[in-house]
């Protein structure tokens, strides 16, 4: 049995229907899938991530601001230092049922 969506699909704005499509769009590219299950495990820092995921940290930046415009992730700083974490968990829940599903036999 098909459990019904609690949004109806003509309720659905053109706005929402644009950020919906951009959350899909930020999901579809590997390196911010790699940063953002990166980023579901502890808060780093741009050079954390560009260690932890050997790239440069120009590229982790650049997608830190795309991730960051769609406000997937969001950042403190502390001192001199700026520290990036998930905006909240409905993003990294798709990820995770994409990961388990990818994963699935």
């Amino acid at each position: 049995m098909e459990k019904k969506s609690t949004i109806e699909l003509k309720e659905l704005d053109e706005e929402t229907l644009f950020m919906v499509s951009q959350t899909f769009k930020a999901l579809s590219d590997p390196t911010r899938i790699r940063i953002l299950f990166l980023l579901s495990q502890k808060e780093c820092s741009v050079n954390e991530i560009a260690e932890d995921l050997s790239l440069r940290q120009s590229t982790v930046s650049h997608q830190l601001r795309f991730l960051k415009n769609l406000r997937l992730v969001k950042f403190r700083r502390a001192g001199t230092s700026i520290y990036y974490s998930p905006e909240d968990q409905h993003v990294l829940s798709l990820l995770n049922q994409s990961i388990d599903h990818a994963l699935h036999d």
